[in-house]
């Protein structure tokens, strides 16, 4: 998947994201939100969209939200405006493959629904481990492939579908642990029918 196919993709799903996928998403988006607040602290979302989780933040952490899509942005910013997040700091138009942050700027970084939809994952990870802070985590709710039954079936149908979809069907996993600055605390499987995966990363000390 390259990025101007993202662009383009997201370009279509902006006006009906949040009652499409958006809504599908509900669950790890509330999970790792909660989660991150308990943390505290300052916090990074990658491919923050159209805010969805925004609102679901307090005032225990301080947000800076990054996109590709302008168009995902700007629905981002009215939904901002409209509520009055104080708790949110900024947001910009950034990739993802080469965060403009200094290293360890952030106590926790926030990848929702995002890993799988971006050009070149791998970088994307070794960016969010660069500018996680040592013993800071990266918090992921997302979908990985499954090795067997009806739906990874399903999802190697898709999978060549990627860049009209927006999003690899076929993802693995293995893809957000190869950097060997991160290890795993937490992983488990959301509902509904464990599509998605909430999982916990650890920055080395």
């Amino acid at each position: 998947m390259d990025i101007s196919a993202v662009e383009k993709s997201y370009a279509r799903w902006a006006p009906v994201y949040d009652r499409t996928f958006g809504a599908l998403t509900t669950i790890g988006r509330k999970r790792t939100v909660g989660y991150i607040c308990e943390r505290g602290g300052d916090v990074l979302e990658v491919g923050v969209g159209t805010g969805l989780a925004l609102p679901l933040y307090d005032d225990r952490v301080s947000v800076t939200g990054i996109d590709y899509s302008t168009d995902m942005l700007a629905k981002a910013r009215a939904r901002i405006a409209g509520a009055g997040l104080s708790h949110v700091k900024e947001l910009r138009q950034m990739d993802a493959r080469t965060l403009d942050f200094p290293d360890n700027s952030f106590d926790t970084i926030a990848a929702m629904h995002v890993l799988s939809v971006v050009p070149e994952p791998e970088r994307v990870m070794a960016e969010i481990a660069r500018v996680c802070k040592p013993g800071g985590q990266v918090v992921i709710a997302n979908h990985f492939q499954r090795d067997k039954g009806f739906l990874a079936g399903v999802e190697r149908v898709f999978a060549p579908l990627e860049n009209l979809l927006g999003w690899h069907s076929d993802f693995r996993m293995q893809t957000v642990l190869s950097d060997t600055r991160l290890s795993v605390l937490t992983q488990h499987a959301l509902p509904p029918l464990g599509m998605m995966t909430f999982l916990v990363l650890q920055k080395a000390v």
